[in-house]
């Protein structure tokens, strides 16, 4: 009996990725009733959170849906979780729904890249891109967006298509035969049509299977590598993926364009979407090594006077460095720009991204070079989860006419939203008695319903 659940379990998470989403309700619902009866083994809730996370609507390394991550979090006792896609909203009513049905506290986000031409000469956190700035919302509510939020976004799809469609011809011209079809052969290997440079990857490794009697030849005459590393390689998929994509689809490869200021939407558009959404606009720093990111304060500076209200960092490429020297570097360098977003009153947004193979589920806030900044990265997670929670049940988020009265600074604002992120339990219970507030009472009052 206890075999016979284990494999219906193991098929019903593998359902949480289907393509079709009332395939992945479903499955949703029955693990939940299973859960419910005990049968799944459940760990307990910890102190940890991974805030950014792709799913298929982007690209996730694991194949994760919004419903598998949700999942995952209640499985494994993740206490925040929160999704971010490149350049559309599509995860954030499912991601958010399966987060309420699991009793997950949950947020969502977008990134992408923006033009930003107070940098035009200055490289920030797109390698060898200046000016190119990747850049992030978060705490959305909907995944339908009001005007002129609606108009962004469609250019901002369509934009990525081209761009896609453009490497695609490249790289087509360069690899004949082996050549894809982008509606054909990549469109379908997305759920809803927002691909991306790996989904295009993984399209031209199965055209070289069909097409060329020898595929490792093949890849070693195009790669510019001997065919035994080559086939080598091959027998570990995900690194020959991240090879592939490097050498034909990054800087210096032929599907590879400079971009420019027409390339992406400018701050100022970027800005207008997210705060179209009562959203957060939500700065992110890499490493702090580029010229840019050596300027940090006067880019935050110029960010926040431009609306920003939170800073993304993915920490395990800051600390979990194997060459000394660099590891010391990198890890003093997240320590600043955490002492700096604390000083600019800027809560942060941490986690993981899982959109590259060898990615963690989680970063590890057991180590120990993350202890001084491990409370900063709790308290960010739940500042987005307490902002999207009010938003999405009162309309009473960070950007509400409420909010703006009664939490006139940012400092003010962040306390309040932070405070509910931990107060309010992402349960039935929980979110009823944030319901019985409205907008005539004080923020207090509103804390002393959820507290």
């Amino acid at each position: 009996m206890e075999t016979e659940i284990n494999q219906r379990i193991a098929e019903l998470e593998g359902q949480l990725n289907d393509f079709d989403p009332t395939v992945r309700a479903a499955a949703l619902a029955e693990l939940i009733a299973l859960a419910d009866q005990g049968l799944v083994p459940l760990e307990p809730v910890s102190e940890v959170v991974n805030m950014h996370c792709h799913t298929f609507f982007s690209f996730n390394a694991y194949g994760y849906s919004p419903t598998a991550l949700a999942w995952l979090a209640k499985r494994r006792g993740f206490k925040v979780m929160g999704t971010v896609e490149f350049d559309v909203l599509d995860s954030v009513d499912e991601f958010l729904d399966a987060c309420q049905a699991v009793g997950v506290r949950g947020s969502t986000g977008m990134e992408t890249r923006v033009f930003l031409p107070q940098f035009l000469t200055r490289e920030i956190n797109s390698p060898g891109e200046p000016g190119i700035y990747y850049h992030m919302g978060i705490g959305f509510t909907s995944s339908q967006a009001p005007e002129p939020a609606a108009s962004i976004l469609a250019d901002m799809r369509e934009r990525a298509r081209q761009r896609n469609l453009d490497v695609a011809a490249r790289v087509n011209a360069y690899l004949a035969p082996v050549t894809i079809d982008y509606e054909r052969d990549v469109l379908p290997l997305t759920p809803s049509g927002n691909a991306t440079e790996r989904h295009m990857v993984v399209a031209y490794l199965r055209a070289a299977e069909r097409t060329v009697p020898d595929p490792a030849a093949f890849w070693a005459d195009k790669l510019g590598l001997e065919r035994t590393q080559v086939a080598m390689l091959m027998g570990d998929s995900p690194q020959f993926q991240e090879l592939v994509r490097r050498k034909l689809m990054k800087r210096g490869g032929v599907g590879y364009v400079q971009p420019g200021p027409e390339s992406f939407p400018t701050v100022d558009e970027f800005h207008r979407m997210v705060e179209a959404c009562d959203a957060l606009i939500c700065a992110t720093w890499l490493d702090g090594l580029s010229e840019g990111e050596q300027a940090m304060e006067e880019l935050l500076e110029l960010l926040v006077g431009k609306g920003a209200v939170a800073l993304n960092i993915v920490p395990d490429r800051n600390w979990n460095v194997a060459d000394p020297e660099l590891k010391r570097v990198k890890l003093q360098k997240l320590y600043e720009v955490v002492e700096l977003a604390q000083k600019l009153a800027l809560p942060l947004n941490v986690g993981t991204e899982m959109n590259s193979f060898g990615q963690k589920l989680i970063d590890d806030f057991d180590a120990p070079e993350l202890a001084p900044v491990r409370q900063a990265f709790l308290d960010g997670a739940h500042f987005a989860y307490g902002h999207t929670v009010m938003q999405r049940t009162l309309g009473l988020g960070y950007h509400s006419e409420w909010a703006r009265a009664h939490l006139p600074s940012r400092r003010e604002r962040n306390d309040f939203y932070t405070r509910i992120g931990y107060q309010v339990e992402p349960t039935e219970e929980g979110l009823a008695r944030l319901r019985q507030a409205d907008a005539s009472m004080s923020p207090e009052e509103i804390w002393g319903l959820a507290h």
